[in-house]
């Protein structure tokens, strides 16, 4: 049987925690910031858990990384 692959998206985008979680960067802060609120920005800031509805789709693109 062949080796599975990793989706290289997925790799550059999720980690998975030591519990078995899956951390992804929040959307909406890569450009264009300076009509945003300060509120707003620093509430994007730091990585989020991904929704349990879709860990599972997340964690079959990584395969090696459970």
């Amino acid at each position: 049987m062949p080796k599975m692959k990793t989706h290289s998206g997925a790799k550059k985008r999720f980690k998975v925690t030591a519990s078995g979680r899956v951390k992804h960067k929040q959307a909406h802060k890569s450009h264009l910031l300076t009509h945003e609120r300060t509120k707003r920005k620093r509430r994007l800031r730091g990585s989020k858990v991904v929704n349990q509805a879709q860990e599972k789709q997340v964690k079959s693109l990584l395969p090696y990384q459970q």
